[in-house]
């Protein structure tokens, strides 16, 4: 970013009424061009949170903390004291800060959201050592506002890419000090201005409450002197979704022995009974971890019922219905159960069953087995395992004898 230091004079009488103004840039300094790069690459194939797959919108909150850079332009600095009457013996830059920012959003739906926050880049400067002897020492300090818009990729349930931008308001406060022959005449200006901003990350979701994120920022800056330039900021942090699930961890019980409805014999007369149904009733926690569709290995009960399925080819029409508890959104809850159902499917076809002759679909939280009113999360998740379940209804026609 540009910063300039205010009139200069050398301590001799033949130089103190020619004042000279000299001027250097800090301009931007993207020291992880090769992550930024790969984030523009992998913003076309990515990522996203659960977070970012929400149906509803919802309030997020989080801070950021790393590395901000800047590039100060030496040969600007030595060609503006040679106009001052200076040689520069040598130059030592300070380009590297500490930056963080503080940021709290509102989630308008899975691709987009409106973020806000305060900023801190740090500080950045330089001192030049000259001929006649003295020094020239400037820095500058930047912290802010800003108001973006955030677009969301979303890819998996865990990963999100994002891009931003937006407008941040920055208070620039410049500083200046010479010694021996170099004389400052404004030591201490400073400004507030308006510019953009924009950047690229990555998140990834812990939970559906709690989130990392990784991200690089530009940020157009206005030093207190009318110059302008860019300063960087590379940060990871920590987002909050406020309302979201936190997972608990879940004790895994013995499933239930899948039950067996019996056929009852027909009667001798005609006409022919109807068709009778046998229902396999297979516990949740015996297929998926709690908040999963992704089923465990391995898996005996769903062996058993491919084997019974392969035997008796006549059989068709059967249905597989997933349920889940109570805890979280209905929207959340029935793609849950849409997603335990079809797990199941797949598991089967992948066993030889031909998927024409399954059926899915999914209930959410209907029909629950037990009602509970357990109070703290890790005693009610325990008490509604029974409603966490997987149904596999099977079609046969009782024959007569």
């Amino acid at each position: 970013m540009a910063i300039c230091h205010p009139f200069i004079s050398r301590q001799k009488n033949e130089y103190r009424s020619a004042h000279k103004r000299f001027d250097f840039f800090l301009e931007m300094n993207m020291k992880l061009a090769r992550a930024s790069g790969s984030l523009g690459l992998v913003a076309l194939a990515i990522i996203a949170s659960p977070l970012a797959m929400a149906d509803e919108s919802f309030w997020y909150g989080g801070a950021n903390v790393g590395r901000s850079s800047a590039t100060i332009d030496d040969q600007r600095i030595s060609n503006g004291l040679s106009t001052g009457g200076f040689t520069a013996n040598s130059i030592v830059n300070d380009d590297r800060s500490t930056g963080f920012k503080i940021f709290g959003g509102y989630q308008l739906n899975k691709n987009f959201a409106i973020e806000g926050g305060y900023f801190d880049l740090g500080k950045f400067g330089y001192t030049a050592t000259t001929v006649p002897a003295g020094t020239l020492s400037g820095n500058i300090k930047l912290k802010g506002l800003n108001l973006d818009l955030v677009g969301i990729l979303p890819i998996t349930d865990k990963f999100s890419a994002f891009g931003r931008a937006g407008l941040n308001y920055a208070q620039a406060k410049d500083s200046f000090n010479g010694t021996g022959a170099v004389l400052v005449t404004n030591p201490s200006p400073s400004k507030n201005d308006t510019n953009y901003k924009f950047g690229l990350g990555l998140q990834y979701a812990f939970t559906d409450a709690l989130a990392m994120r990784a991200e690089a920022e530009r940020y157009r800056i206005n030093d207190a002197v009318g110059n302008k330039g860019h300063i960087d900021l590379v940060s990871v942090g920590l987002i909050y979704r406020f309302g979201g699930k936190v997972q608990a961890p879940v004790a895994t019980a013995p499933a239930p022995v899948p039950q067996v409805v019996a056929e009852e014999p027909a009667p001798a007369p005609v006409p022919p009974p109807p068709p009778r149904f046998e229902k396999y009733t297979l516990s949740s926690t015996e297929l998926f971890a709690f908040d999963s569709a992704e089923l465990q290995m391995p898996q005996p009960k769903l062996d058993e019922i491919a084997n019974a399925l392969g035997s008796n080819s006549e059989i068709n029409n059967v249905v597989i219905t997933g349920y889940t508890d109570r805890i979280g959104s209905e929207k959340y809850n029935q793609k849950l159960s849409e997603r335990r159902a079809v797990a199941v499917k797949n598991y089967l076809t992948n066993k030889g069953i031909d998927s024409n002759r399954l059926k899915t679909e999914g209930r959410g939280k209907a029909n629950p087995i037990v009602v509970c009113t357990d109070k703290k999360l890790p005693a009610l998740i325990k008490c509604l395992e029974p409603n966490r379940r997987v149904e596999v209804e099977k079609i046969t026609i009782e024959r007569r004898v």
